[in-house]
Parts: C-alpha cells; sequence; structure tokens
C-alpha cells in the first residue's frame, strides 16, 4: 500500500490544483504534509524507466503495473484539466465585469458540481490504481473517457447542456398543463400549474434538514426532487424566467423565499384550500411561528431586499460548505470552526501545550470539498472577513499552516479589532505549527512544543 501511493502521489495532487501543496499519506483521499517539487523528481523518473536494449525481458507483471501506471496517469492529468476549466469558468461567469442578470444560475451551479465531481472522480481513480497494485488481478476504470471538457462531463448520466434542457422540459410541461385550462397568462394560474408540475408531476421535495450532499448540487437535485430549499428556489425562478414570469427573493433569517414580481401581493397570500400560493411555493416555514418567515405579510413583502444572482449563488455555496464540514467532522461531535479560537481567547492550558498531533483528524475529502465551497465563496465576497477566517480555519484543520497563517493574516486587517487580537494570538500558534511541521518533513526527531 504504501509504496503504490506513493506513485500514485507523483501525479496526484499535480493534477489537483487546489490540493497540489500536499502528498499522500496511505489513506484513502487523505492529504498531509507540504513537499513541493517532489512530484517532478519521481515523474521524471518514472518517464525515464525504459526497456533494457539488450535481450532481456520485461515480465508481463512489470510491463501490467507500468501501463496501469501510464494509464492511471493520463486520466490524473485529465482530471486536473477539468478541475482547473471548471473553476475558471465559474470565476468568468460571477466575474464583476457581468452584469447580475447576464448570471446564469443554472450554470454555475452545474460548473461547482462539475469540479467537485472531478475531485471525487480523481480520487475513485487513485483507489482503484493502489487497489491494483495491491491485487495484480483487480482492473482498473475504463481505459478512455469519451468526453473532452468540463461542459461534456457526465454528472448523473447528463451532460451540462442536458441538465439545461431539463429546465426546459419542465417548463413546457408547464406550458401544456395550462393549455386545456384556456385561461391566458394569468399570474395565479401560472403559478398553480408550476406547482403542480414541480411538486405533483415531478415530485419535488423541500428538506428543512439537510444531511446528505447531493441535496445540496443542481444535477442531484432535478434528477431525484430531493432538495434544499435553495436549490428548489433555483429550480423555480429558472423553470419560471422560461415562461417570461420574472420571481425574485430575499432572505428572511434563516430562510430564503421567493415570490413573483406583481403589483398585487394580496393576491399571493389569498388563502384557497387551506393554502396561500405564498406558502406552496416557500414551504412550511411560512407557517411556523418560530420563523422570522412567517411575520411577511402583503404589506412587508415589498419593503424587502431583493436578492441578487450573486446573492443567490452565496447562500447555496454557504450551505454547500456548512454540509461538507458537518460530514468532515462527524466523528468529532460538537467540533466547531472556530473551536481553537475560543480555546485561545480563554488561555485553554491543553491548548497551550500543543503540536500538530492535537488537530483533530476529519474526513480527508469532505474536509477538501469544504475548502473547495469556501474558495468560490471568497471569489464573490473577498472582503467578507467571517469567510476568510472559516476558510482559514479549515486550511489549519486540513494541517495546511502556511496557507492557513496567509489567510487568517489577511482576515485580520478586515476583522473588528476585538476578534483580530483573537486571531493574532492563534496565527502566532500557526507559525510555530508550521516550523515544527517543517522540521519533521526534514527528518528530525522530537517535537516542538509550543508554549
Amino acid at each position: 500500500m504504501a509504496s503504490s501511493a506513493v506513485n500514485a502521489s507523483s501525479v496526484a495532487m499535480v493534477s489537483l490544483d487546489i490540493c497540489s501543496r500536499c502528498d499522500f499519506d496511505g489513506r484513502v483521499g487523505c492529504w498531509i504534509g507540504n513537499e513541493r517539487g517532489k512530484w517532478n523528481k519521481l515523474a521524471v523518473a518514472a518517464a525515464s524507466t525504459k526497456a533494457p536494449k539488450f535481450g532481456m525481458s520485461i515480465s508481463p507483471m512489470a510491463s501490467s503495473a507500468a501501463l496501469a501506471e501510464t494509464r492511471w496517469s493520463s486520466r490524473a492529468k485529465f482530471y486536473k484539466e477539468v478541475l482547473k476549466d471548471a473553476r475558471e469558468k465559474f470565476t468568468q461567469e460571477i466575474s464583476f465585469q457581468s452584469k447580475d442578470k447576464d448570471i446564469s444560475l443554472t450554470k454555475v451551479l452545474l460548473y461547482v458540481a462539475s469540479e467537485d465531481e472531478a475531485f471525487m472522480a480523481f480520487n475513485r481513480e487513485m483507489d482503484a490504481y493502489s487497489l491494483q497494485n495491491e491485487r495484480r488481478s483487480a482492473s482498473l476504470l475504463s481505459d478512455t473517457l469519451d468526453w473532452k471538457c468540463v461542459e461534456a462531463m457526465p454528472l448523473a448520466g447528463k451532460n451540462m447542456s442536458e441538465w439545461m434542457a431539463e429546465l426546459d422540459s419542465i417548463a413546457r410541461e408547464v406550458e401544456a398543463e395550462l393549455v386545456p385550462r384556456d385561461i391566458g397568462c394569468h399570474l395565479v394560474e401560472v403559478l398553480d400549474a408550476v406547482n403542480l408540475v414541480l411538486f405533483k408531476s415531478r415530485g419535488f421535495k423541500r428538506s428543512s434538514v439537510i444531511v446528505d450532499s447531493k441535496c445540496s448540487y443542481l444535477h442531484s437535485v432535478l434528477s431525484s426532487g430531493y432538495c434544499s430549499a435553495i436549490l428548489l428556489s433555483v429550480i423555480y425562478i429558472e423553470v419560471c424566467r422560461r415562461l417570461n414570469l420574472t420571481i425574485v427573493g430575499s432572505r428572511i433569517g434563516e430562510e430564503f423565499l421567493i415570490w413573483p414580481q406583481t403589483g398585487n401581493p394580496e393576491e399571493l397570500f389569498k388563502v384557497t384550500s387551506g393554502h396561500s400560493l405564498f406558502s406552496i411555493v416557500n414551504g412550511k416555514c411560512v407557517n411556523d411561528p418560530k420563523s422570522k418567515a412567517s411575520d411577511i405579510d402583503s404589506n412587508s413583502l415589498s419593503g424587502l431586499e431583493i436578492a441578487t444572482n450573486r446573492d443567490i449563488i452565496g447562500i447555496a455555496l454557504a450551505n454547500l460548505m456548512r454540509i461538507h464540514w458537518k460530514r468532515a467532522s462527524k466523528a468529532n461531535h460538537g467540533l466547531m470552526l472556530t473551536s481553537p479560537l475560543r480555546s485561545v481567547d480563554n488561555s485553554d492550558e491543553k491548548f497551550k501545550k500543543t503540536d500538530a498531533s492535537s488537530v483533530p483528524l476529519l474526513r480527508p475529502q469532505d474536509l477538501r470539498l469544504a475548502i473547495m465551497a469556501s474558495e468560490r465563496l471568497l471569489i464573490l465576497q473577498p472582503h467578507n472577513w467571517v469567510l476568510r477566517r472559516d476558510h482559514g480555519m479549515m486550511l489549519y484543520y486540513s494541517r495546511e499552516y502556511e496557507e492557513a497563517v496567509q489567510e487568517l493574516s489577511i482576515c485580520m486587517a478586515f476583522a473588528p479589532e476585538e476578534e483580530a487580537e483573537v486571531l493574532e494570538a492563534f496565527v502566532e500558534k500557526l507559525h510555530l505549527l508550521r516550523i515544527e511541521s517543517s522540521w519533521k518533513n526534514l527528518g528530525h526527531k522530537g517535537r516542538l512544543t509550543v508554549t
């Protein structure tokens, strides 16, 4: 396992720009350390290994292993390009040079899904390669990929264009539902038809508590119908846009509410068969006295701040980051991103004597996916000190101390004074952890104690 893992790492982290600072430690998808340049040496060594020119033949087992590594390296390089392409196109789509109304919610969220799926596919490739080295009879995944760009990458069996066409199909179903009614384009009837298709025909269900990350990816939601409130809102907005009906939304407490732009908001709150259109569209939170959404009526609706497309994308990414963090820290009940900061602030004795071994072990793949969501959020909101603090803390949990120091140092420039003081004390600890990590990477024994 160890030898195959070293070979795997020669391509692994270079193929992931996001994770290129790390090395594989032998566990499935777990990356630690900081060994830049290692890949080049190993890759050159692997590339320069050729059969001797004299009459000695390579054994079938060695030949098979070399072929397997070549195939794996090629696929790893390809996934590197997909990851890079997806991130670049996400960034282009939400660029501040673009008008907000021109941003495609569908396209942006599918780029997010494509990048994350490429990362997880890479990990699956790595597992298969390691297994193939352990058990020579095991086979790798298929030799070739029949798609060449991120837009053509299959997500649950369909590419980006096909998932966008799925929304077109839903809109056509709504149009077909309106035809026999012969009632023109009255707002209430259109919304009733949209609700019928989404909730009855298609079976979409809003989940108030998300435990499965699939509920936070647009293609999975379109496939299963089980989704987070924000993604159901995105689908509603996109379907109505195809029907030339503008739907707007606003963040109210922990909820995101949507409604059509209308000069007569009273009709949205008119109760028919026990429910109003507003409650059908937005779910049970509207009638929950514990939710701020229950306070909204036709009079207060016009005073709400309308969310931009960038705001909606930010909410979706924040939810995605939250669910992956929860999954990553599942084995550490009650662990919060800011827990180490509280320890510093309280001068906790346990933290005063600490080293890298005191950092909790988290699920590496989910932690990396949370970090990737955080990176995208920072592209949207680069001056949000809370987001940058949380990003730096996730890098700390990932044992990327140098990068954590950098992010938290930037955060200190934007944070309130009292928060900056806490961060400063923690960053001093991280400096020493970074030195200790470098010390061990150089082969020194023993540990440096942070005091």
